[in-house]
């Protein structure tokens, strides 16, 4: 048994409590752990980030520890409250995409899968990397080998898109991961914050699982490294259009079809008797489609069509263009318009609002098109969202978007972009506003762009995760553009986005587009400083602290020289809350003291006045967290007392609890759990039916250290 004081042993609860900070309790987690760690080695220690500077720290504690017995056992009490216990495994939710129907030849392919994903463990990745042309069936080929019964894979099946092949842009490591995890039923609250924690996490998770891992639309080595686990009974099925260097795996092409198969599949998709009547026009359509099953597929609607008028001879030798510019010409007007102009952009999914919008159609006759043109392949359903949307294959995105450009022209592509900008932009005001609408930090929209009335805050925020990925394409979109003003409203309405789901990875570039566009345009303005402030706060969620600070010492200046007082005091306030995060204490008190005697110069003109003793209260707690941490206990609990005293009168519940748990660390800090245990009890009945199932289930762990210890 590994001895609990050891540098391995201390080095392991660092490590869990590090990669907690997801959620409210494992932020107070490691606050707690950084007090700790000051009082056993004697002096201020810089919270580690990397596993290097982690074994420093617990060597640190290793040696005062072993030297001196009543310490061990007060660290041994801490651990104890602080360790996270991982929730069982279950079985994972596949999110493979629906195989299909007729599944013709392709069988040395899925052998050699077989034998990749059967073969003897020998600490290799078991890894496959299936690779062919767009339109040739290299993604369906991987799910349909997971979609197979098989004993390989009893924990599950998952996927995910990495972006390659197009629509959005390559995802990055993080957003791929947490998606996986979803999939293994891991709450988004119990995820590490940083990239590197995240694939250690995950590699964790799946270690004595017997897995299907398919990543679809690869495109490089670095992309999919921190993706792969040697686990020995996790298979992983990359997919690319290429083969790429630098990853050793059993390569997987996938060719063209023969004519022969290609007969049968289209028999198979229509009938004999179809086929057989368009037996003239075979030997010719066999051609354009190349072997490309996905031609092949589009081009059901061909043999029973009139004759086509001849394709245009930039789709020649390309069966995905040629097979959606044929499927083209058999469209009505206004569905051509829709396929052309939505196309304008790699939008990850949208919904019939958008195309709407866009085209200055009616919305159901928008919904009917939207049907027609996936019916005809088209478009493809879902894109990952769920139903209702849709996404371009690469491909055919590439051919609708040159059939605008040539037949409605610059000027009108222009004109429907901005359309679909204004759209997304508005959608996203109404619902930030809608989810947080007490927050300044979330401009109010014009009454005439409030849109859609959400029935509460939960329904806003579900409302701005649906459309999260296509907003970030709308940011880079606005910029490409050159419409700041855009921006700046995408951009402020992702704080809700920031504050209540997370999803920092998937939202740090437009953060990064809309701080250089206000930089340039609108260096004084308070849109500067808020957003510089959003940028520091994801920056700091996802650990990137140094550049956190450099975001959030740009907000104060920001918000200083536009003379928007609330908001300066708001960015020295986020500098103190990384200070804590950073465990240098005696500088977030600092920080704490200076945001409150901005506060103070406020008057009546100023904005954010109504929220000034609320604000004063919250820099109160984090005086007396501040405090907690570097030593001065009693100073402490008097900050954290002023505190709860205005959270109870105010009816702040959720704050009330938080520096009821303040409260209650500062006892246990004390070694006094008699005073504690009452602060504890008071907090968890606060929060009884608040969804705050992390914060409870910390309390609970202390609660149990105050009775067992």
């Amino acid at each position: 048994m590994l001895d609990p004081t050891s540098v391995a042993a201390i080095s392991a609860v660092l490590g869990a409590v590090g990669s907690g900070m997801a959620n409210e309790a494992g932020k107070w987690a490691w606050e707690s752990t950084g007090g700790v760690v000051r009082r056993i080695v004697g002096r201020e220690v810089p919270a580690p980030v990397a596993p290097d500077e982690r074994d420093d720290v617990a060597r640190m504690l290793h040696d005062r520890i072993r030297a001196d017995p009543q310490l061990a056992a007060h660290w041994a009490v801490f651990a104890a409250r602080v360790r996270r216990t991982p929730a069982p495994a279950t079985a994972a939710r596949s999110d493979l995409p629906a195989s299909i129907r007729f599944f013709t030849d392709r069988k040395e392919a899925m052998r050699r899968l077989q034998r990749e994903a059967s073969r003897r463990p020998d600490g290799r990745p078991r890894l496959a990397l299936v690779h062919g042309p767009d339109g040739m069936g290299s993604s369906t080929l991987a799910v349909h080998f997971g979609a197979q019964p098989t004993r390989l894979f009893p924990d599950g099946q998952i996927y995910a898109d990495l972006g390659g092949g197009g629509a959005g842009g390559a995802r990055d490591a993080g957003s791929v991961l947490r998606a996986l995890l979803r999939q293994l039923r891991v709450p988004d609250e119990e995820m590490p914050t940083g990239t590197d924690e995240l694939g250690e996490f995950f590699r964790d998770r799946v270690a004595d699982r017997r897995l299907l891992v398919v990543l679809d639309h690869a495109y490089c080595a670095p992309q999919v490294r921190p993706l792969l686990t040697p686990a020995p009974g996790v298979f992983t099925i990359l997919v690319a259009r290429a083969p790429f260097p630098g990853i050793d795996a059993v390569r997987v092409p996938v060719g063209p079809l023969s004519d022969r198969d290609a007969v049968r599949l289209l028999t198979d998709i229509t009938d004999k008797s179809t086929v057989a009547a368009a037996r003239a026009a075979l030997p010719s359509l066999l051609q354009r489609c190349g072997g490309s099953p996905y031609a092949l597929r589009a081009a059901a609607y061909q043999l029973s069509a009139p004759t086509l008028p001849p394709r245009r001879a930039e789709a020649d030798g390309d069966p995905v263009r040629g097979a959606a510019e044929d499927n083209y010409r058999l469209l009505a007007p206004e569905s051509a318009r829709l396929y052309r102009l939505m196309a304008l952009r790699a939008w990850p999914a949208f919904d019939a609002a958008a195309a709407a919008r866009t085209t200055g159609q009616d919305p159901e006759a928008v919904a009917e098109s939207l049907e027609d043109l996936a019916d005809r392949m088209l478009l493809e359903r879902g894109g990952g969202s769920g139903n209702g949307r849709y996404r371009y294959r690469h491909g055919v995105r590439a051919h609708a978007e040159a059939a605008a450009i040539r037949e409605d022209g610059i000027a009108a592509c222009s004109a429907a972009l901005a359309r679909t900008l204004s759209a997304y932009a508005d959608l996203a005001a109404s619902a930030a506003h809608q989810a947080l609408p007490e927050s300044w930090r979330v401009p109010a929209p014009a009454e005439e762009r409030v849109g859609r009335r959400y029935e509460d805050r939960g329904a806003a925020l579900d409302a701005l995760l649906a459309e999260s990925g296509n907003l970030v394409e709308a940011v880079r979109c606005a910029e490409e553009s050159g419409d700041p003003d855009t921006v700046v409203r995408l951009c402020r309405a992702l704080w809700p986005l920031q504050l209540k789901a997370g999803h920092h990875e998937m939202l740090l570039p437009a953060l990064r587009i809309g701080v250089r566009l206000v930089d340039t345009h609108r260096p004084t303005s308070p849109d500067a400083g808020a957003l510089h402030a959003q940028l520091a706060h994801t920056l700091t969620e996802l650990k990137r602290w140094d550049e956190a600070e450099t975001a959030a010492r740009a907000a104060a200046r920001a918000e200083e020289a536009a003379g928007h007082k609330r908001g300066h005091a708001s960015a020295v306030e986020f500098l103190g809350l990384l200070r804590l995060r950073q465990w240098r204490y005696p500088e977030a008190y600092d920080c704490f003291d200076e945001a409150g005697g901005i506060l103070d110069t406020m008057g009546d003109q100023d904005e954010g006045t109504a929220d000034l003793p609320r604000a004063r209260a919250l820099l109160e707690r984090h005086r007396g967290r501040a405090l907690r941490g570097s030593g001065p206990r009693e100073e402490a609990r008097e900050k954290l007392e002023t505190a709860l005293r205005y959270f109870r009168s105010s009816g702040d519940t959720y704050n009330t609890a938080r520096t009821l748990t303040d409260l209650a660390e500062s006892r246990l800090d004390e070694e006094d759990a008699e005073a504690a245990l009452p602060l504890i009890e008071a907090a968890i009945t606060t929060l009884d039916g608040q969804s705050a199932e992390y914060q409870l289930r910390y309390l609970r762990r202390m609660r149990e250290a105050c009775v067992t210890g």
